[in-house]
């Protein structure tokens, strides 16, 4: 079996992109509401049941007027048909994850403060629980991200406590004294004071193993494990540090207790915001990869790196070499290899994402994805259908192309390039046995018109079938009454006359006779991308349906998805490159299409594209109106508050008392005297990537300069505006501003 007979099992979607004008209103549809958005069920990643029979996912719920999100369980059978709630109770449950004999499901539950991780039995057959659930973990510092050990004796968890304490009473005291405490003062002796959004505690995040019965035991000492401690399959039997380790005796070490893997003061793993695991569990049980960052200031390296730990404890090792970030290991079923994403460049955080694979015998590692200008996003192995001739190993993975996120195909032990299939915006995937010869792999996928929901492509692909197709449909009845308008493309000649890619979102109704305003909205990151994908904070459909405007996003220089080298062309050119872009396609769009009134034009950006916006602030009047979200105002106020310090040292080459001319050069405080444009100003007091004095600062000088200003001050948000209150708050106001100065 070669590749190509895997091209044949998977069919190119039809494309997501449309180049035709939006069709009047159905009858009986209306327009995209905030509301609408809200009432959205939120599908989170998939989970096979090991027979193939069903899968399992969590999704949120949003009450608007509570204020609050609650995720539920639900249950779908593989095959296709109505998905159900899995566990009825009111909790907050996530993450859920059957045991290898899919008899049992864990998951991360609320029902207790803080989360711990819970279980109950599977009916199989009838695809239901069966009894009580029951708490599997009781640490006072709660626990989350569970998985099973293969043999389905152990389980995975994570686990912040304090590094210095060795066993949960001290954890637990810390917090007491902590919340009594009537002196709520910090002291740092190091940065990462502060992160995201919340200061620190002075804990780390820990992976913690116990067994998958230690419910009936609540004792939780958490010292490092150590062998003598060990209960195995034969209890009477002792065994050693070097048989466990070595898996001599084909046994697992059975963990009664909840014991720490990863002592010390390091994060395992390290910070994310979401993803793929960042740690796994060998297919024979004796061995845990798991992601951490070493370095001794942590807040300037990005070199997190794979490290192997046996499960029965010891000196763990690194398998990774690269001075950038090894992230995400992943075992292959069979045992004989071991994958990661990594980054070649120390300290640059948006680098190229290859695909490495390790053979666990030998050590030799290769790069999958050397001749493949994309970054790997989600992947995993699949399982070889029998009966074929030739054994080998596909992987497959999502990555970023051209505002979509497609799946591509690579054989581990061979020599061909990843090969494209789909035009899919995947994510979140994973592959499961489904019969004795089909594998089916799920994923989720969203688009433009629609959130997440859980596809499923199978392996062969059966005869009158088509490759991918949605399973869950969890927002279907919503969304058929709602009138969302296609995502179309466009190309110019942005920058040293390269092409750059932009997308349009018309109105409902849309009538070509008639004259829009335009919403201009420009992408964070700055290395990230606007696509045929969906967001709840910059929801194009609802800034297009809200007012009848017309839609622009430009993937300017320094873009995701287009290629390395058009993603690093930003680096030390805020203001050069990606400028040029911008104007350049307002320009485009202005000239190709006669329905855009370029006299009723807003441009709205958020952390890259606040800064932006501060920049246009100093350098075009062409906009009547503009907003800016947590942006950089002043380079170097924006260096000394931030926490990941890493990155303005990348972009800059440094920081400001090295580099203090590029730090100007590219600040749009500096340009303040040129400042005209009516500016609405957001900031959120807990962001700490760019501290909420950035939008202070902005605001006093437009106010100082008489400029028609105002400021929306979030003091619970961070970064992100995420309280579904909030959220209607933010675009009522964005989108009023927008209409003050754009409406007739």
């Amino acid at each position: 079996m070669t590749l190509k007979i895997l091209s044949t099992v998977l069919i190119f979607a039809s494309t997501a992109f449309a180049q035709t004008p939006a069709p009047p209103v159905p009858s009986g549809k209306h327009p995209f509401t905030f509301e609408d958005m809200m009432k959205l069920k939120r599908v989170g990643a998939p989970v096979p049941s090991p027979d193939g029979k069903w899968v399992v996912f969590d999704a949120e719920d949003v009450d608007l007027e509570a204020n609050t999100k609650i995720s539920h369980l639900w249950i779908v059978p593989a095959r296709g048909g109505e998905s159900r709630r899995l566990n009825p109770t009111p909790n907050h449950e996530e993450r859920p994850r059957f045991s290898p004999d899919g008899k049992r499901l864990i998951w991360t539950s609320k029902a207790t403060d803080p989360t711990q991780i819970w279980m109950c039995d599977f009916d199989t057959s009838a695809g239901t629980l069966v009894g009580q659930p029951r708490q599997v973990t009781h640490i006072s510092t709660g626990a989350d991200g569970a998985i099973w050990s293969p043999n389905g004796m152990n389980i995975l968890f994570v686990s912040a406590v304090y590094p210095d304490c060795k066993n949960d009473a001290c954890n637990k005291q810390r917090d007491d004294e902590q919340k009594k405490s009537k002196v709520k003062a910090k002291i740092f002796t190091r940065l990462f004071y502060r992160h995201w959004n919340a200061y620190t505690e002075f804990k780390r995040s820990h992976l913690f193993v116990v067994s998958a019965d230690a419910n009936a035991d609540r004792n939780t000492d958490l010292q490092p494990v150590r062998p003598a401690e060990l209960n195995s399959a034969e209890p009477d039997k002792a065994q050693t540090a070097e048989n466990i380790s070595a898996g001599r005796t084909g046994q697992s070490p059975v963990f009664r207790h909840p014991r720490d893997l990863t002592p010390g003061d390091h994060d395992v793993p390290p910070f994310h915001l979401g993803g793929q695991d960042m740690y796994a569990i060998s297919p024979d049980g004796q061995e845990v990869a798991y992601t951490s960052n070493i370095n001794e200031v942590e807040a300037t390296s990005t070199n997190n790196d794979i490290f192997i730990v046996p499960m029965a404890g010891g000196t763990p090792r690194t398998i990774s070499t690269s001075p950038g970030s090894d992230a995400t290991p992943l075992y292959s079923p069979d045992g004989k290899y071991i994958a990661w994403r990594s980054q070649a460049r120390a300290g640059f955080e948006a680098d190229k994402w290859r695909l490495l694979v390790q053979d666990r015998q030998t050590g030799k590692m290769r790069d999958l994805t050397e001749k493949f200008d994309r970054s790997v996003g989600s992947f995993t192995w699949t399982i070889t259908p029998a009966p074929h001739d030739k054994l080998i190993r596909p992987m497959i993975f999502s990555a970023e192309d051209h505002g979509d996120a497609p799946l591509f195909c690579v054989d581990v032990e061979g020599d061909e390039p990843p090969i494209r299939y789909t035009g899919l915006h995947a994510d979140d995937l994973t592959f499961a046995k489904s019969s004795a010869e089909i594998g089916s792999l799920y994923f989720t996928n969203m688009s433009i018109k629609a959130p997440n929901e859980i596809w499923r492509m199978d392996f062969p692909t059966p005869e009158g079938k088509q490759g991918s197709e949605a399973f869950t449909h969890m927002n279907d009845a919503l969304l058929s009454q709602i009138d969302m308008q296609p995502l179309e493309w466009f190309t110019f000649k942005g920058a040293n006359n390269e092409d750059v890619q932009g997308f349009m979102v018309k109105p409902p109704g849309f009538d070509p006779a008639k004259k829009y305003p335009l919403k201009f909205l420009i992408h964070g990151g700055p290395q990230g991308a606007w696509g045929n994908s969906w967001t709840y904070r910059w929801n194009a459909e609802l800034f297009a349906a809200t007012g009848n405007y017309v839609v622009v996003m430009i993937n300017f220089h320094g873009s995701t998805g287009y290629g390395q080298k058009f993603t690093d062309s930003i680096s030390r050119d805020w203001g050069g490159k990606p400028y040029v872009d911008l104007m350049k396609g307002l320009d485009y769009v202005e000239k190709t299409y006669p329905f855009i009134d370029k006299n009723r034009e807003a441009a709205l950006g958020a952390s890259y594209g606040g800064y932006m916006a501060n920049w246009l602030l100093g350098h075009t009047d062409r906009f009547k109106c503009i907003v800016s979200h947590d942006g950089t105002f002043n380079t170097e106020s924006a260096y000394g508050t931030t926490e990941e310090l890493w990155f303005p040292e990348w972009e800059f080459k440094g920081p400001p008392w090295k580099q203090r001319e590029l730090y100007r050069k590219w600040s749009p405080h500096l340009f303040a005297d040129k400042f005209k444009t009516p500016t609405l100003v957001i900031h959120s007091q807990n962001d700490y990537r760019l501290d909420v004095s950035e939008g202070f600062q902005l605001f006093t000088a437009l106010q100082r300069l008489k400029v028609p200003s105002k400021m929306l001050y979030f003091p619970d948000e961070g970064h992100w505006v995420l309280k579904p209150q909030n959220s209607r708050l933010w675009y009522k106001t964005v989108n009023d501003w927008v209409d003050q100065w754009c409406k007739r």
